[in-house]
């Protein structure tokens, strides 16, 4: 009893495998999962709605403005976004075995080493950010669009910056059930963002540039409100102090987290595509800005299902660290079916509400109908996104994610790209084929991570489990 209310995460039920056993045991893996995804996906949509708050203001300010702010934060953004969150899963990884096999102490060095190799990526990307107009202008874009995104891009270098820290931060403490500080920290930077806003846009009218601004702001409040927390006495069994066996080990370290990081960015900058693509296409303002609204409302989406896939990372994680094969993979099964309803809710709010919701950042009429044209798009591909991130979290959870980088790879730019290209330019089907194309890649991917999971030995990954974490403490290798 003492062990388990020390690691709630980590109860077993030893019932046999009768009906009324399994609908016990599906009830309290669902609250463990709950645990970690509810907070989690409360906290990602409260951030991701910092973006979309300033993103619906500067709709109201001009179409120019909102084509910038757009592009900057679905594309740039995107892939920063992607790739530094999906290295921040390595953190994941580890720590989530570490806390299941009650290594505590080594989660504050890992910590600070994916500090170290999330902020010289992040510095190694900031390129992006200093010269978009030369992208830009081959994908077609307009001269006004793309100088104006240039101004956006410059001055949104600190949100880009925070990432390192923010996500590190969001995993450390969720690898130990520490979520509950991640929601409240998510919530109060919501509100203040929303303030800041009205200020900036309405009342001081700072435009563009003081839009990125409250963005820049809200997100380094979120970093300084975890970080205080982990360092000043939230976490005493995790948190040691600072320590210089955070730069001893990096390269392994980032080895692992590369695979991460581009495992998620080839995930995340899939469809953003879209956007980059509509510079080819007629009424380019219109295209950039109706395919930026559905780019918004499936990211918006994506919160839900990652939670689901930090989640199951962390379950995944956790078992195999204590030992437990069984208990992985009826975690992945119960997060899959919690995941997969979920979504089919969210799809049904999209094809009811899909006018309304494009109402939201824009009042220009063409929009508003294109959004209306790409409504069944978007839910097909809600749909399917509910799936796929829940076996990435298994990748994460059992270390696999440099293949899932080569099945994400595979399956997005090998079939699911030129098939977009054949239907959209060769057979003249528009943004709506190129679309069609890319969701037959995610299928494709969905596909081939469902069957590694299926042939997944569970008993052998506890043993690599076990044997990573038995090589990395002592020498503090990874």
């Amino acid at each position: 009893m003492r062990e388990e209310e020390e690691d709630p995460l980590l109860i077993s039920y030893p019932e046999a495998e009768t009906e009324s056993g399994l609908i016990r045991r599906t009830w309290v893996e669902s609250k463990k999962i709950w645990q970690i995804a509810g907070p989690s996906i409360f906290s990602r949509l409260a951030m991701f709605s910092v973006t979309i708050i300033t993103q619906s203001f500067a709709g109201h300010l001009s179409d120019v403005d909102l084509a910038a702010i757009s592009i900057v934060t679905t594309v740039i953004i995107g892939i920063t976004f992607g790739f530094l969150l999906g290295m921040a899963s390595a953190l994941e990884t580890l720590c989530g075995q570490a806390y299941g096999a009650k290594n505590y102490s080594m989660m504050g060095i890992y910590l600070q080493r994916s500090w170290v190799v999330l902020f010289l990526c992040s510095v190694l990307l900031l390129p992006m950010f200093l010269f978009p107009e030369p992208i830009l202008k081959l994908a077609g874009q307009t001269e006004e669009v793309v100088e104006q995104t240039g101004v956006v891009a410059v001055w949104l270098i600190p949100f880009h910056l925070s990432f390192p820290f923010q996500f590190s931060l969001q995993r450390f403490l969720q690898s130990q059930l520490k979520t509950e500080v991640i929601a409240w920290v998510s919530g109060g930077v919501l509100a203040l963002h929303a303030f800041l806003s009205w200020l900036f846009v309405y009342k001081l009218r700072v435009g563009i540039v003081g839009a990125a601004l409250t963005i820049d702001f809200s997100w380094w409040v979120s970093v300084l409100g975890m970080f205080g927390y982990a360092v000043f006495g939230g976490c005493p069994g995790t948190w040691t102090g600072f320590s210089g066996q955070a730069f001893v080990g990096l390269w392994d370290f980032f080895k692992l987290s590369l695979a991460s990081g581009v495992m998620l960015s080839l995930e995340n900058f899939y469809y953003r595509m879209l956007i980059i693509v509509s510079g080819f296409f007629q009424n380019t303002r219109v295209a950039v800005d109706a395919l930026s609204i559905c780019m918004t409302m499936y990211g918006w989406e994506s919160m839900i299902p990652l939670g689901f896939l930090a989640a199951t990372g962390v379950r995944v994680a956790n078992e195999l660290g204590a030992g437990n094969a069984k208990g992985a993979k009826f975690a992945t099964m119960v997060s899959m079916f919690t995941s997969l309803f979920v979504g089919l809710l969210f799809c049904l709010v999209v094809i009811v509400f899909h006018e309304s919701l494009a109402m939201i950042f824009t009042s220009s009429i063409p929009v508003i109908a294109m959004v209306n044209e790409l409504a069944v798009m978007l839910v097909f591909t809600i749909l399917l996104n509910c799936i796929a991130p829940v076996l990435s979290g298994v990748a994460v959870g059992s270390g696999w994610q440099a293949m899932a980088a080569f099945v994400n790879m595979g399956s997005y730019y090998l079939v699911g790209v030129p098939l977009g290209i054949l239907l959209g330019w060769l057979l003249s089907f528009g943004i709506m084929g190129i679309w069609g194309g890319m969701i037959s890649g995610t299928v494709v991917q969905t596909l081939i991570l469902t069957i590694i999971t299926v042939r997944c030995e569970w008993e052998n990954e506890v043993r690599i489990a076990r044997m990573n974490i038995t090589n990395v403490a002592p020498s503090g290798q990874l």
